[in-house]
């Protein structure tokens, strides 16, 4: 009863906060949309309807820190009056928030995009489905390690298709004086039986044109030989002509 008493407040708070000084933001500008402020502790705020009656409100709060926090989808069904909450340990500052319905089985999944300040992880997705008021939590798959190759953040998300798509570019290394190497890395996750599944759509550009500069280094080499060869025969040739003459 305390939390819920908790987020009543809390969303009290927050619909104060958007509307506050509205008159005075209108008597200034008339034609200027006000965005709503978000109040303390909270920090981000969405709403996605999924559909008549069916909404969404994303939010996450947390004093004293930025780089960790909490999160809160809260459900509203206005047709059944029913009101649920699902809340968990948030790593890093929400982004973005997607809604879709990848496996096409009529159950909205809401994902939760996170950056982190970590080297090895900068983006990390919650991932729920909804099937009415029950929440069921999915593993989102991390970066494997050829998946990791050259990573260093400014991930891109969107959906496709009903797909996850995510694009990121690729350095030529993983520490701190890595530099972009102009690439792009693209992956597709799908979503069967609540597991997602990913595959690269994108081919490492990287390993190309290294081979390709091992090749354009061989190059060289072959025609240095065949200059040698050929000086060789050369020299051999005018030996026996002398010898010839002798």
């Amino acid at each position: 009863m305390k939390f819920r008493n908790y987020l009543f407040i809390s969303a009290i708070g927050l619909f104060i906060a958007g509307c506050g000084g509205d008159d005075k933001k209108t008597a200034a500008n008339n034609n200027a949309v006000a965005k709503p402020a978000v109040m303390q502790p909270f920090r981000y705020h969405k709403a996605i309807e999924v559909s008549p009656g069916q909404t969404y409100d994303i939010v996450s709060w947390g004093r004293g820190s930025t780089a960790t926090g909490a999160f809160a989808i809260l459900h509203s069904d206005s047709s059944k009056m029913q009101y649920t909450t699902t809340t968990g340990d948030l790593d890093g500052t929400i982004t973005e928030v997607y809604n879709a319905d990848m496996d096409l089985d009529g159950n909205p999944e809401i994902l939760i995009q996170s950056k982190g300040k970590d080297t090895v992880n900068y983006a990390k997705i919650y991932a729920f489905e909804f099937n009415n008021n029950d929440a069921n939590k999915l593993d989102f798959p991390k970066l494997t390690n050829s998946q990791k190759k050259g990573y260093r953040g400014n991930d891109n998300f969107y959906i496709k298709e009903g797909k996850l798509i995510r694009e990121f570019p690729i350095y030529d290394g993983n520490n701190a004086a890595a530099k972009p190497t102009g690439a792009k890395r693209q992956l597709e996750y799908s979503l069967r039986s609540n597991d997602f599944t990913v595959k690269q759509l994108s081919t490492d550009s990287t390993t190309v044109n290294a081979n390709k500069s091992v090749a354009k280094q061989a190059e060289p080499d072959k025609q240095t030989v065949s200059r040698s060869q050929k000086r060789k025969q050369t020299e051999t040739k005018k030996k026996k002509r002398r010898r010839h003459r002798g």
